[in-house]
C-alpha cells in the first residue's frame, strides 16, 4: 500500500530542514555507508496517529545569488506538487511575508494540491505572535505558529497534515494494476519509452531552461497484465547538470520510487551504469521493491558476439548489491525488445510477493546446513531451529537460533542464495531477520 507523501516547501533559510529531522524523529543530514544513500538525504518515513507517511525536504541547496532565489524555489516547489498528496508550506515569522513567499504560495494555489501553511520560529509559547495574522494575506488558510527548533505546534500542524491524506486502501481496490516506476538521469530515454509503449506523443520533452513536468501516470494492458507506468522524466537542460538539479532528478525517482511496485533503472548504454544510477537503484534496493535494470540506447552501440556478455558484466559489478535484477538491453526510438520489459515486470512483481510455505522453507534450511555447516565461535556452533516467512514485498524471512551473533552476514548470504535458487526469488530483494531465542530481533 501506497503511503501518503508530504513535502516541506519554504524558501532557504526558514527551518525546512530542522522541521524535516523533527517529524522524522532523527537527524538524517549524516552520510550512512549503505548503497543508494545520498549524501544528504531528502526523504524519510515518519508516523502520525497511527499512519505511516513519506516525508520529503525540497530544502538544502542555496542559490548561488538573489537572481536565482525565486527561479529555485518555483523549480523545488514544482518537483515537490507533482508527487505530493500534502504540502506543508513553510514560512518564517521573524522576516515576515516576503515576495518569494507570494510567489509559491501563488504557484501552490494554482496546483490545486492540499496546503498547510506553517509559520516556522514561534519559539515563544503561550498567546500567537501578533505577527503571525500577518501571513492570513498569503490566501492559504490559517496560518500555523510552530518552532521547529523547540517542537512547539508541531502536533496541531501534524494534525492538519492528517485530514488531508487519502482514505486508506481497505479492499482489493487498485490491486489488479502493478506500477512501474521508469527511474534513472535525466536524458537516459524514460519519455521516449513510454512514447514508444503508448504508441503515441504523450509526453513532451523539453530543453528550456526552468522546464519541469508533473510526473505522468499511463494504463497500458498487455497480455502480461495491466499495468500503470509512472515516467518522472522531468529536467531536462543542454547546460551541465548542476548539483541542485540532479538532487531534484534524485528526488523525483524517490517519491516515484514510494508509489510503484516494479522500479524500471533506466541506463544510457553510452554512459553505463554512473555513481547516480547507482545512488536511485539503491534505494530502490533498500525500499525493498522489485527492480529490472532497463540498457536503453543499445541500437547506438557497436556490437560483436562478446558485447552484452561484458556489458552485462560491467552493470552487475556496479550494481552488485542487487544482483538478483534482470538486466534488459533496448531501445526505446527503434522499440527493440521493448516488449519484453513487461514480461519480466510482471515475473518481478510476482517474486516480490510470493510466498513460501514453512514446510518447503524449512526443508530446504534442512538440506542447506546440512551441506554448509554453520560456522563457529570458540567451541559453539550455531543452531538454526526453524524459518518462516514473516511477509512479502519484499520477501522476509525470520530465522530462529540459538545465538545471533554466530550467524555470520557470509552465512545468511548463503542461505539467501539457497532460497533464491529453490523458490526463483528473480527480481526481488529477500530480507533475513535472525531472531535469538527469548530475545528481541537481533538484525
Amino acid at each position: 500500500m501506497a503511503k501518503p507523501i508530504v513535502a516541506i516547501v519554504g524558501r532557504p533559510n526558514v527551518g525546512k530542514s530542522q522541521l524535516f529531522n523533527r517529524l522524522a524523529g532523527k537527524r538524517l543530514s549524516i552520510v550512512e555507508d549503505t548503497p543508494g544513500v545520498t549524501r544528504d538525504r531528502l526523504y524519510a518515513d515518519a508516523e502520525w496517529r497511527g499512519r505511516t507517511f513519506s516525508l520529503i525536504d525540497t530544502g538544502g541547496i542555496e542559490p548561488s545569488n538573489d537572481n536565482e532565489i525565486l527561479k529555485f524555489m518555483r523549480e523545488q516547489a514544482e518537483a515537490a506538487i507533482g508527487h505530493a498528496d500534502v504540502i506543508v508550506f513553510l514560512t518564517d515569522l521573524k522576516t515576515g511575508v516576503t515576495a518569494a513567499d507570494e510567489q509559491v504560495a501563488g504557484l501552490l494555489q494554482r496546483a490545486g494540491k492540499p496546503i498547510v501553511l506553517a509559520v516556522n520560529k514561534c519559539d515563544k509559547p503561550g498567546a500567537p505572535d501578533p505577527n503571525l495574522f500577518e501571513f492570513y494575506n498569503l490566501g492559504l488558510g490559517d496560518p500555523f505558529g510552530i518552532s521547529a527548533l523547540h517542537g512547539y505546534g508541531v502536533g496541531e500542524l501534524l494534525d492538519a497534515v492528517y485530514e488531508h491524506f487519502p482514505p486508506q486502501e481497505t479492499g482489493d481496490e487498485g490491486e489488479g494494476r502493478i506500477r512501474l516506476a521508469l527511474i534513472g538521469k535525466p536524458n537516459v530515454g524514460k519519455s521516449s519509452l513510454l512514447n514508444r509503449v503508448l504508441g503515441e506523443e504523450r509526453v513532451i520533452v523539453s530543453d528550456m531552461a526552468g522546464t519541469t513536468r508533473d510526473s505522468v501516470d499511463a494504463d497500458v494492458d498487455n497480455p502480461y497484465g495491466h499495468f500503470t507506468l509512472i515516467d518522472t522524466a522531468g529536467i531536462r537542460r543542454k547546460s551541465k547538470v548542476l548539483e541542485r538539479i540532479e538532487k531534484f532528478s534524485v528526488m523525483r525517482s524517490l517519491m516515484a520510487i514510494e508509489r510503484c511496485d516494479v522500479c524500471v533503472l533506466m541506463v544510457d548504454a553510452a554512459e553505463g551504469v554512473t555513481e547516480q544510477d547507482a545512488k536511485v537503484a539503491g534505494e530502490a534496493h533498500n525500499a525493498g521493491k522489485a527492480c529490472v535494470v532497463l540498457v536503453n540506447k543499445w541500437d547506438l552501440v557497436e556490437k560483436d558476439d562478446k558485447t552484452m556478455r561484458q556489458y552485462t558484466a560491467r552493470v552487475r559489478e556496479k550494481l552488485s548489491f542487487m544482483p538478483y535484477a534482470p538486466i534488459l538491453f533496448v531501445s526505446a526510438r527503434t522499440g527493440q525488445r521493448v516488449d519484453r520489459l513487461f514480461e519480466l515486470a510482471a515475473m518481478a512483481y510476482a517474486q516480490n510477493h510470493k510466498r513460501v510455505p514453512t514446510g518447503q522453507l524449512n526443508a530446504v534450511l534442512s538440506e542447506a546446513t546440512a551441506r554448509v555447516q554453520p560456522p563457529t565461535d570458540k567451541g559453539r556452533r550455531l543452531k538454526i531451529y526453524y524459518a518462516t516467512q514473516a511477509s512479502v514485498a519484499p520477501p522476509a524471512f525470520v530465522f530462529f537460533c540459538n545465538d545471533a551473533r554466530l550467524f555470520h552476514f557470509s552465512y545468511q548470504r548463503y542461505l539467501e542464495n539457497q532460497i533464491r535458487s529453490t523458490f526463483d526469488l528473480t527480481g526481488t530483494p529477500v530480507r533475513i531477520i535472525v531472531r535469538q531465542r527469548g530475545d528481541k530481533p537481533a538484525h
